[in-house]
């Protein structure tokens, strides 16, 4: 056998397996939203008091898709001034439409091109979930992108004290107000996506999630980099990503697991002496040094922007398609 013929064989069978991965997605979640097969308990309250509600693998999945269409059409208009297609927003629930969102006029080329990438990345996760899903794909929800004094992200920045009541945040103003919209979404992908994994009872949907996880953490690495190099010329975006991480754990109850940008301390034993450095705060870890999670309804708290039991609200005005809908009482 030639060399020519070893490698179309080589690249005739990755199409086979790619195709057979993702015909066992479509039958694997169809049955599972048909039988319920597949079934986990899912913990969706406070850690104080928490109801314990049984959901399949699909209702996690699409719990996870409401969220991909809101940071797919934030980073869309914020990048290329246009929205996901219709192809891309019909299925279960109640269809809406998403209010605003405009390009940011970059001054900066390297945020310009972070943008874009991460515009892309959402896309294709929303692309990729609905394949999956099939049939049991939820619709987009009505989504709030919009810039005014009563707004999503006015609400949120009036909750973080970056603005007060009745002032407007406008987070396609410019670079910097653009990566403080974007920072109120990219950790909570994180920990959301960590929160999920142990409810996800397929391996196959387990290592999928585990690859999503990843390129938002990556994401967020590049908001909160980015945000800490120009807080060293504007010290203010320090301040104001932290008041935004602290808005999300007040809103979200509990214990404390969010973290801002600014630097910390650590300290380094070498034999009786002890250094300590001033390091950046780029991964919000635990002491482990491992992520935190948050719980659905921890998730929704902050899209929502309420610490209440609520079933809409913030940049889901009325509230997300699916089974998994509704938000905490805060601790």
């Amino acid at each position: 056998m030639t060399d020519s013929e070893q490698l179309i064989d080589a690249l005739d069978a990755r199409v086979r397996r790619r195709e057979d991965r993702r015909a066992f997605f479509k039958t694997a979640i169809g049955a599972a939203a048909i039988t319920a097969a597949g079934a986990s308990a899912l913990s969706i309250g406070s850690e104080a008091a928490a109801q314990t509600v049984t959901y399949t693998d699909a209702d996690v999945l699409n719990f996870a898709l409401n969220l991909e269409y809101l940071e797919a059409q934030f980073y869309s208009f914020a990048a290329n001034d246009v929205g996901l297609p219709d192809t891309l927003l019909g299925g279960t629930g109640a269809p809406g439409a998403v209010s605003g969102g405009r390009r940011v006029t970059f001054t900066d080329p390297a945020v310009a091109a972070y943008a874009r990438e991460i515009a892309a990345d959402e896309v294709a996760h929303v692309t990729f979930l609905r394949a999956q899903l099939g049939t049991a794909a939820v619709a987009q929800p009505a989504i709030d992108v919009s810039v005014s004094a009563t707004s999503a992200f006015s609400k949120a920045a009036t909750a973080a004290g970056l603005i007060t009541a009745g002032q407007t945040f406008d987070p396609y103003l410019n670079d910097e107000n653009f990566l403080l919209g974007a920072f109120i979404f990219e950790d909570v992908g994180v920990t959301a996506y960590k929160g999920a994994a142990p409810l996800l009872t397929n391996k196959t949907y387990l290592e999928a999630a585990a690859g999503i996880l990843a390129v938002e953490a990556y994401h967020a690495a590049i908001i909160r980099t980015t945000l800490s190099s120009k807080g060293f010329a504007i010290p203010t975006l320090l301040t104001q990503a932290d008041a935004i991480s602290n808005a999300r754990d007040t809103l979200d109850g509990g214990t404390e697991i969010d973290q801002g940008i600014s630097p910390r301390s650590v300290s380094v034993v070498n034999g009786t002496t002890t250094t300590t450095y001033t390091t950046s705060n780029v991964a919000p870890t635990d002491a482990n040094a491992i992520a935190y999670s948050r719980t659905p309804g921890q998730v929704l708290n902050i899209v929502y922007l309420t610490a209440t039991a609520a079933g809409l609200g913030g940049f889901f005005p009325a509230g997300v398609n699916g089974t998994i809908k509704t938000a905490a009482a805060a601790a």
